[in-house]
Order: C-alpha cells, then structure tokens, then sequence
C-alpha cells in the first residue's frame, strides 16, 4: 500500500454492497433511544419521513415505533416531532 498512488487507492465510507445495513445490526452504537407517547402521537409519520437509519416502523391503528436494531439514537426524529411526542432517553445496556 505504500507504493500505491492515491488514485489506485479504494475510497472508504463507501458502500460496496448494496443492502449490507440489514446484515449489519447497528443498534448498539445507541446511547439514547426515542420513547414515544401515544397520548400526545398525531400520525403525522415526520418521524420516518426525517430517520436516516429507516428504523420508524408503522404499527397498531397509523402510530409509529422504533425497530431498535437499527436505531443508531440520533434524536432526528425527536428534534422533528411537531408535538413534542418523541423523548429521547439514556438507554440502559
């Protein structure tokens, strides 16, 4: 590798493979993980509009959860939460 020029060289943060992140379970770099409060969720799905890790899942009657396998605890979808109904909490390991 010494001897390569810096164009020979493969780049990183790049996938190579597509649909590697369902064999790579990356929810346990969380630190904080999302809670959300039914009584104050109005369905407006911004919370998996705005997830960049595609971890908000639709559940029971329109209401969105989190699949904690992929969640990485951004706080995106807490930060865009029209109301409120998104809290991030410390997770405990």
């Amino acid at each position: 590798m010494a001897n390569e020029k810096w164009h020979e060289i493969n780049p990183g943060a790049i996938i190579d493979r597509p649909g590697s992140s369902k064999e790579n379970k990356t929810g346990n770099w969380r630190t904080f993980r999302p809670v959300t409060d039914k009584k104050k969720c109005i369905k407006c799905a911004i919370c998996w509009l705005f997830c960049p890790d595609n971890s908000r899942i639709m559940v029971e009657n329109g209401y969105f959860d989190v699949n904690l396998t992929y969640c990485k605890g951004c706080g995106i979808c807490a930060e865009e939460c029209p109301t409120d109904a998104i809290e991030m909490v410390m997770e405990e390991w």
